[in-house]
């Protein structure tokens, strides 16, 4: 008698995987590479054509002076708050409590750098003007998070992110977005990389999120700062031999993807339609305002895994790879839907086939 299938296992192996780009195999850097002239001489330590041009074209499309490739956000991110908080002379910033800073980097911010960190807003909200004009104590910096990826990418109004911009400036406080999304951001925003990034001080995007490279993030800002975060770049490791198979991906996968936001983006928002069709499943946003949301559905894992299995094997649509329970196995379940390429490779009524399976069975569950 075979084993049943992990909802994973299942995922990888359905016809119809809805989100992401594609499976993160060695294909992804070999297509790269096999798009660039052989003989095309490596960077060394930090300097040499492929990675100076790559920064440049980079700090152009974002609108600042200059920017700097490092092999992770995390590394990038610290040494920004880093040089903001030693510029400031105030060894404390201020960020969303679910920031990746807070919950994804064993306390790196405090440990590698003595700095302090006040949580602002509630948790299952975003950052606004009041509670930045509300802080209890002095800052340095203040990152925002732009879409806030823990509670299903939500975005400030771009009015109030603006007013925010604005009262920081006015303030001497440094404004540092954490843009690892960013290109995700700009359809519902209707603006550019570099507008919206102009209301930043620096800014940190990932190469690999929807850029779709291998590894890598980019910083930009001022020239002095990004010569500077040179220094803690090297002083973290971070200046390996040589960073090319990162950069080249990361380039070709930009010109592959970056044009392509509006559609992603746009199908986001149908595929959530469906699902808050669909009984007892909500979306959060309700309507996305980038290409990712989180599917809520109000149903224990033990009762909805087999649900899932079962649409996979019927309809060949994969839903989701995983299932995340917050209190325990009885809980409801949510999880993340990030449209990319492979979206737009399933046909429609498949999609919707798999959909109302949904609908179908979890009326039935009791």
């Amino acid at each position: 008698m075979n084993e049943r299938k992990t909802l994973l296992e299942a995922f990888k192996q359905a016809d119809y995987p809805l989100t992401g780009h594609g499976k993160r195999d060695v294909q992804v850097l070999k297509n790269a590479l096999d798009a660039v002239d052989g003989s095309l001489e490596s960077d060394h330590y930090g300097s040499g054509q492929v990675i100076e041009d790559y920064q440049n074209r980079m700090a152009d499309y974002l609108g600042k002076e200059a920017a700097v490739f490092f092999p992770s956000g995390t590394m990038a991110q610290q040494i920004a708050l880093r040089i903001w908080c030693d510029r400031n002379q105030l060894k404390r910033v201020a960020y969303h409590p679910l920031c990746h800073l807070e919950i994804h980097e064993e306390h790196g911010l405090q440990e590698l750098h003595r700095i302090e960190s006040v949580l602002l807003a509630d948790k299952d909200r975003v950052i606004t003007l009041e509670d930045v004009q509300q802080m209890p104590e002095d800052i340095a910096c203040l990152l925002l998070e732009l879409p806030q990826r823990e509670i299903g990418g939500q975005l400030p109004d771009y009015e109030e992110l603006e007013a925010i911009s604005a009262y920081c400036r006015n303030q001497g406080i440094k404004l540092h977005m954490d843009g690892a999304r960013l290109l995700e951001v700009t359809p519902y925003y209707g603006k550019s990389a570099a507008e919206i990034s102009k209301l930043f001080d620096s800014v940190y995007i990932s190469v690999y999120k929807g850029i779709g490279g291998v590894a890598g993030a980019i910083l930009a800002g001022d020239r002095d700062v990004m010569e500077e975060s040179k220094v803690w770049k090297r002083r973290h490791g971070g200046d390996l031999i040589s960073l090319y198979p990162y950069i080249l991906s990361a380039d070709y996968y930009f010109n592959q993807h970056e044009h392509q936001m509006q559609r992603y983006y746009r199908e986001a928002v149908e595929l959530a339609a469906l699902y808050n069709e669909c009984h007892g499943v909500t979306t959060l946003p309700e309507v996305p305002v980038s290409n990712m949301f989180h599917v809520h559905i109000h149903v224990p894992k033990e009762k909805l895994e087999p649900v899932l299995l079962e649409i996979y094997a019927a309809t060949g649509v994969g839903l989701t790879s995983y299932l995340s329970t917050e209190e325990g196995a009885s809980s409801p379940c949510r999880y993340e839907v990030t449209i990319g390429d492979r979206y737009a490779g399933v046909p429609t009524e498949v999609i919707q086939q798999a959909l109302r399976m949904l609908d179908e069975r979890l009326r039935t569950l009791k």
